[in-house]
């Protein structure tokens, strides 16, 4: 497939055996269980919905791509730097994706978006500083931020009005407004909750952030994954003021290339800049990971448009699903990402009851509410769909017969 053409079909509904392929997500069943201690058995034929990754398969140009840099038979030191067709197809995209002209000298390469987290978080605030969130959110950004970072979570929860979040601006700003919270960690589209957030929000939240010199990181590695007819606006192109922004993207999510660990910073201002290079350090991406940046991002786009497509139709499938066989669950459309935040509150059981149905009868691994939001979080499930259909299914079959009783 050369570039420009656009005339492959994926196949999406292909079921891919990936075990024995060091995945986290399918070969590490026997841990999951130890870590359970007992409380939960996962093996061979459990359904694991639970990481953030895809069990697609990615465009074929990146895979030719990988084959030419497999082909070369040397893998030395690699740097983006060298590479000026890096950073121009970073440019490419956000511009013709998403209306976003970025300046090539503000991109900062990192090995993952959770390390590009950390060394913003470590250049802007020191330890014991405080760092704000809006729960439920991501739950790795709790671990970066008190266990990589030995940080404080300061939490500004956001407001559910049935299944529909939005940020609380007012509960923001009071939190903002105390010197000892240094950074705001922005999730954009927000995972779990599924929502994109809109022009206005992100400038009066950049304006709240700005007014008490607390340093706004957007972490938008899923700006790609969207609903049809939904647009993601990057903070840093809605926002005039970038002197205390930060934005985080990746092909890592778009494209399934996560075990790549591709991720880049975008920050404007020089004093920023300057700081997070310190922080960070060096850092070098393997061949693999530059070309297939590259090859994601001039040559990608028909794979991605299929893959939101078929993305749609899991959600779709599992929306029907769930209205006809397990109408007690709440479940809101997510705008972006392929993540759903399923409410089992309905069914009047313990987060532990809820958990042992489809966790322990149905053997089926989700991710639980409380990884997200440790105080809000019972009776809440992150679901990720980017899976053959008749895998989805098979899954919510088995949690619907376990829930059939209530």
């Amino acid at each position: 497939m050369g570039k420009g053409d656009r005339s492959m079909k994926y196949n999406f509904d292909e079921v891919i055996e990936r075990r024995g392929t060091y995945s986290m997500k399918w070969d590490m069943m026997p841990m999951m269980s130890a870590m359970m201690k007992g409380k939960f058995t996962f093996d061979e034929n459990t359904i694991p919905l639970q990481v953030a990754d895809m069990d697609l398969p990615t465009a074929q140009p990146i895979v030719d791509a990988m084959h030419r840099v497999a082909d070369f038979r040397i893998y030395g030191y690699t740097s983006d730097l060298a590479a000026p067709a890096y950073r121009a197809a970073v440019v490419h995209w956000f511009k013709t994706r998403h209306n976003w002209e970025i300046n090539p000298d503000h991109i900062l390469y990192a090995n993952g978006t959770v390390e590009a987290l950390n060394g913003a978080i470590k250049a802007f605030s020191k330890e014991g500083d405080g760092i704000i969130l809006c729960r439920p959110v991501y739950g790795h950004f709790t671990s970066a931020i008190e266990e990589d970072c030995q940080r404080k979570v300061v939490s500004s929860q956001l407001i559910n009005q049935n299944g529909y979040y939005s940020m609380d601006f007012a509960d923001i700003e009071a939190k903002c407004a105390d010197p000892k919270n240094k950074c705001f960690v922005l999730c954009s589209p927000h995972n779990p909750v599924g929502r994109v957030w809109q022009p206005e929000e992100l400038r009066t939240l950049a304006a709240i952030c700005k007014k008490h010199q607390v340093i706004l990181i957007s972490d938008e590695v899923h700006c790609d994954i969207l609903r049809k007819g939904v647009r993601h606006y990057p903070l840093a192109a809605v926002v005039e003021d970038l002197s205390n922004i930060v934005v985080l993207n990746a092909v890592n999510k778009t494209f399934n290339l996560a075990g790549l660990s591709c991720s880049n910073a975008v920050i404007a201002d020089d004093t920023l800049r300057a700081a997070y290079k310190k922080a960070m350090g060096m850092r070098m991406p393997t061949p693999f990971a530059v070309a297939a940046l590259i090859a994601a991002y001039t040559e990608g786009e028909e794979w991605l448009d299929q893959v939101n497509a078929y993305i749609d139709g899991n959600i779709d499938a599992v929306q029907a699903f769930l209205q006809e066989r397990m109408p007690k669950v709440k479940l809101w459309r997510p705008e972006g990402t392929y993540c759903l935040w399923l409410d089992f509150s309905g069914y009047g059981l313990s987060h532990a009851e809820i958990e042992d149905r489809i966790y322990g009868k149905a053997n089926v691994m989700l991710q639980s509410g409380l990884v997200h939001d440790p105080e809000f979080g019972a009776g809440f499930e992150r679901v990720c769909l980017p899976a053959a259909r008749s895998v989805v299914m098979e899954a919510f079959e088995r949690i619907a017969q376990q829930f059939a009783d209530n």
